[in-house]
This record gives C-alpha cells, sequence and structure tokens, in this order.
C-alpha cells in the first residue's frame, strides 16, 4: 500500500499523487509496488531486500545520492506464539523524497500518520520529521515494555499457586521479547549515533534539542529491557523452584490421604475374610465396624496433624 504526504505548518497532508519532496510510506508493498520502487524511485533491489529481510540489522548507509537508514521497530505477533518481536523499516532520503518502507503493517506507522497525531506535531522540516519518527519509535518500545512487564507480573501471580510450566512457558516467551528488544535498541543506539554524524545533519538544519531527545529515550528504553530480563532471568530459575514445591506438597497431601484411606480398608479387609470371626451372627456387626474404621481413621488423622504433616 503506497500513500503520499506533504509537510506543512501543521504536520502532515495527505496527497493523491507524488509530488517533489513528499513523503511516501509504503507498507506491505506487492510485486507491483516494489517495481515501482525499482523503477520510479530508483532504488537497487538489494536495498528492497534488506528491508524486506526480517533478520536485518540497524545500519545507515550511502548509495549515490539517497541516504538510507534502516531501523528495527517493535511490532505485535500474536499469530507467532511470542506477544512482541522487532522488523526492519527502510527510510530512504533524497532530495526528492523521503520514501519510508516497511514489509507489514504496524502500529508504529499507523499511529505515527493519525489524523490527530499528525495535527499536533511542528515538522520544521525534513530532518525533524525524520528525527519525530524516531522519536515515536522509542516511544512505542517503552509503551510495549510497559505491558511486557504487566504481563510479567499477572503470571507472576499463577505461578505462586502453580504445578504446571504453563507459565514458565509464557515467562519464556515473555523473556525472548525482552532479548528481541534489547538486540534491536543497541542496534538502533548505533544507528542514531551515525545519523548524527552524517551529512544530512551537517547540511540540514534540524533540532538539537529532539535529536538529545531520541538519544536519551533510546538509552533508558535499553536499560528497561535489561532490568525487566535480569529480573525474569532470576524470576524463572526462582519459581521453576516454587513449582516444584509446589508439586511435592500436592504429592505429601495425596499420600496422607492415601494412609488415612489404606486403615478403613485394612479393618475391611479383615472382617471381609471368609473364615469365623465371632461377628458374623451379631445384627449391629456392619456399623461396629465401620465406627471402628472410623475411629481408627480420627485417630490417625489426629497424629498427622499433631506431627504437622499437613
Amino acid at each position: 500500500m503506497i500513500s503520499y504526504w506533504q509537510i506543512i505548518s501543521s504536520g502532515l497532508l495527505p496527497i493523491q499523487a507524488f509530488k517533489k519532496a513528499c513523503i511516501v510510506n509504503i507498507t506491505s508493498p506487492t510485486e507491483d509496488e516494489k517495481d515501482v520502487l525499482k523503477s520510479t524511485f530508483q532504488i537497487p533491489e538489494d536495498i528492497i531486500q534488506d528491508i524486506m529481510d526480517v533478520d536485518e540489522r540497524s545500519r545507515l548507509e550511502v548509495e549515490d545520492d539517497k541516504l538510507i537508514l534502516i531501523l528495527r521497530i517493535p511490532i505485535q505477533t500474536p499469530e507467532n506464539g511470542v506477544p512482541f518481536s522487532t522488523i526492519p523499516l527502510g527510510i530512504i532520503f533524497s532530495d526528492d523524497y523521503i520514501l519510508i518502507l516497511c514489509q507489514r503493517e504496524n502500529l508504529v506507522l499507523s499511529e505515527f500518520f493519525n489524523q490527530k497525531r499528525r495535527k499536533i506535531l511542528d515538522y520544521k522540516n525534513r530532518v525533524d520529521f525524520i528525527l519525530n519518527l524516531f522519536l515515536h519509535t522509542t516511544n512505542m518500545y517503552h509503551r510495549y515494555l510497559r505491558q511486557i512487564n504487566f504481563q510479567t507480573n499477572m503470571v507472576e501471580k499463577d505461578l505462586e499457586k502453580s504445578t504446571k510450566n504453563e507459565e514458565l512457558q509464557k515467562l519464556l516467551k515473555l523473556e525472548k521479547c525482552l532479548v528481541y528488544f534489547s538486540t534491536s535498541l543497541r542496534s538502533n543506539e548505533f544507528l542514531f549515533t551515525k545519523f548524527k554524524s552524517s551529512r544530512l545533519i551537517k547540511n540540514n538544519e534540524y533540532s538539537e534539542e529532539l535529536l538529545e531527545d531520541v538519544m536519551i529515550e533510546n538509552k533508558q528504553a535499553i536499560e528497561m529491557a535489561k532490568i525487566y530480563s535480569d529480573i525474569q532471568s532470576g524470576m524463572m530459575d526462582a519459581f521453576a523452584s516454587v513449582i516444584s514445591n509446589n508439586l511435592n506438597i500436592v504429592m505429601k497431601q495425596l499420600t496422607i490421604v492415601t494412609i488415612i484411606l489404606a486403615i478403613p480398608t485394612m479393618i475391611a479387609s479383615f472382617y471381609g475374610m471368609n473364615v469365623p470371626n465371632h461377628f458374623e451372627k451379631t445384627p449391629y456387626a456392619f456399623w461396629g465396624i465401620i465406627g471402628f474404621s472410623v475411629f481408627i481413621a480420627s485417630i490417625g488423622i489426629i497424629m498427622i496433624r499433631k506431627r504437622r504433616w499437613i
């Protein structure tokens, strides 16, 4: 899907066709749209393939008169069993346009070009537009990190009484998300550092405060991801022991129940033998044996409780 935008004093204005110095946003490109990238915008095929590669790392490079940025952005991936992951986002800057290319729809771009958001931001120039996109991406990392922390707290509550591995598997998936985020954030940090010293920054006016905000927010996201990852690693080790202990408690309780039930079973077995036992003609023998069994079982329960086995 291709959309065109123009930077105006009040934000971004959607336009119907390509115009010089406009923003070109392409998500989930079809083969025809990839051909347009090659023919109309003169984007090399290897660059397109790099941006479409889910494992491509963040980087900055210059090719001909174009500055090519590849940024890792966070996405939600519930269909893969892992709540969150990251994918590359391509930003190609030239004198005639800024082209944004991503392999799939995502909240980073959909919210960035949202009608309410695009009217409250003041894009003084095209460099500030890119810096605002960087800042929005790092803020999205913060949002997803808070969601991961919230989900971790919910799993922690379930783990306290759990005897299964389901909760540990949830923690493992959240840990994978943190690994993806941490790796991508560090890769983005390297990109931002190179971008700060690039010719685009040196040859154009830009907001130094905005660039500093991007660097600070990204470092904060890296620290958050590391803290959450360290907490989860220790939590998984601790709760593996908790699950094992909970299982031992259940096994002990079942063993005690088995012992208590074994007492009346043994008594009933003795009087169920096909031999004289002096009670075969007594009218109250059945109830007497039941009462005696309950009495002995009660004594067993009292002894177990006194020893605090339950």
